[in-house]
């Protein structure tokens, strides 16, 4: 069992309250580390760190080409320990194996992105009038913070953080107790560059502790979080509170839309791969399928017989589904299914299961759902698992009225060989992302990522997000 310790203005420290917080292997139960229970004292040592190292001269006057030198570099460690990262993203948060992989390499490819894009962004020059200059220039906010979910650390931590130094920023991280191991190594790894002391501060803890103490920070300039509505809302009110910018990325109820002239075999196994993954603990999850109503029965049969053949275990073992999480979430999706009895027909899964030798795990079976109102709480909530909605339309306009039929606007797959149709309904859907025939583009590193309505505000992911990380000046000059 490892003893994890917070990483603040290059050392290594426990909490100032000396208390710690178990970390669990949602495979089996076991502890696998502790981390320091960090609050608002830790936070604001980490704060006052990376305010201090932004307004450094040994910061300031690393150029940009240099600052994505010291992210290529970051990249390649993690890239020479990709095996104990993907290991330890796999035991963390109970995912597969290979989606434990997958994780590490998208977190290479957003260091390598944004390494690149540090000297690339440029200013503006206005025409204004004759004798006066005026142009635009970009600066970075200051200190930002980065509250980490637990669902996705090292592929969260490393889209924004990597964003916010390229443009010059200073950051503290506050990674989720549930699944801080990742962030730990990410910190270890800026600990042995040559980067100054304050740049990168990891502080571990509850948010309701350290992470409300990060977000209602009064020299943090800048908030980025993924979470929960609920959550997300309180972080936004804290910030604001400081006038402090907010990027969002909350929650979703993501519609597969499939249409009678798709090719099925790739439809099937892209609704299923879209709700499936990382056990459906995921904001971006498929969980709503849409089907033309002429071609239901055809297409939900292959699904139904596609979800038979998934197993479902241990992390480690790299089977389909992994565990869910903990208790907490593990009971809130089987209250879910447990009204969708009442309200539905289960087609498919719908049972707990127990795995020989991981007793203490919380596993569930793929589960899909048919035959539910659209205003039932199955249709129109977040469930977190993975747990797959049926419902039918005749045409495309109630395809589009079904798809922005809840709160969120998050992501949106259309299964269709008519090009036209894509179109249309790519225009209607009001959905951050829309894909055609596919359904997450391999991470889409380089892809504006964000919701609409309750799915959040502001953009990760891609050229657009360096500009959470900046603000615009605008100078005048006059002369003769």
């Amino acid at each position: 069992m490892e003893k994890i310790k917070m990483y603040v203005d290059g050392k290594w420290l426990d909490s100032s309250n000396e208390r710690r917080i178990d970390v669990i292997n949602p495979s089996n139960g076991e502890i696998i580390a502790t981390i320091p229970q960090g609050e608002a004292r830790d936070v604001n040592d980490a704060v006052k760190a990376a305010k201090k190292a932004f307004q450094s001269d040994d910061w300031s006057s690393v150029k940009p080409y240099e600052r994505g030198r010291l992210l290529y570099e970051i990249a390649e460690k993690i890239r020479k320990n990709r095996d104990e990262l993907a290991k330890l993203e796999t035991i963390d948060v109970g995912k597969p194996l290979s989606q434990g992989y997958a994780d590490i390499d998208a977190s290479i490819r957003y260091f390598e992105f944004y390494a690149g894009a540090a000297d690339k962004l440029m200013g503006d020059t206005i025409p204004i009038e004759d004798g006066l200059i005026d142009y635009v220039v970009r600066e970075p906010v200051g200190v930002t913070g980065h509250i980490i979910p637990w669902n996705y650390p090292i592929q969260i931590l490393s889209r924004s953080v990597a964003a916010a130094i390229a443009m010059g920023n200073t950051v503290v991280v506050k990674s989720a107790e549930d699944t801080p191991l990742t962030a730990t190594k990410i910190a270890e790894f800026f600990d042995q560059i040559d980067i100054p002391n304050g740049v990168f501060n990891h502080v571990t803890g509850y948010g309701y502790e350290a992470g409300a103490a990060l977000s209602s920070h009064p020299h943090i300039n800048h908030v980025t979080f993924t979470g929960s509505v609920q959550t997300g809302t309180a972080v936004a009110n804290a910030a604001t509170k400081n006038v402090v910018p907010v990027t969002l990325e909350l929650g979703g109820k993501s519609p597969n839309i499939v249409f009678s002239d798709c090719n099925m075999e790739k439809a099937v196994e892209g609704v299923v791969k879209a709700i499936i993954q990382n056990a459906g603990q995921t904001c971006s999850a498929g969980s709503r399928l849409l089907i033309e109503q002429s071609f239901k029965d055809t297409f939900l049969e292959k699904v139904v017989d596609r979800f038979k053949e998934l197993t479902v275990g241990p992390a480690l073992e790299d089977k389909d589904v992994g565990p869910i999480l903990n208790e907490k979430q593990f009971n809130q999706i089987v209250n879910f299914i447990d009204l969708a009895k009442e309200e539905g027909r289960i087609a498919a899964g719908g049972n707990q299961v127990t795995i020989e030798n991981a007793e203490n795990g919380f596993y569930i079976e793929p589960t899909i759902v048919d035959k539910v109102s659209t205003k039932s709480s199955i249709a129109q909530e977040e469930i977190f698992g993975p747990v797959l909605s049926v419902f039918t339309f005749k045409d495309d306009q109630e395809a589009i009225n079904l798809a922005n039929n809840t709160d969120y606007g998050l992501v949106t797959g259309i299964w269709t060989q008519d090009i036209s149709r894509a179109h249309l309904l790519a225009n209607r859907i009001d959905s951050g992302q829309i894909f055609v025939n596919n359904y997450g583009a391999g991470g889409g590193i380089q892809m504006p990522f964000g919701g609409y309505k309750k799915s959040g505000f502001g953009r990760e992911k891609g050229w657009i997000a360096l500009y959470n990380y900046t603000q615009v000046k605008n100078v005048a000059i006059k002369y003769n």
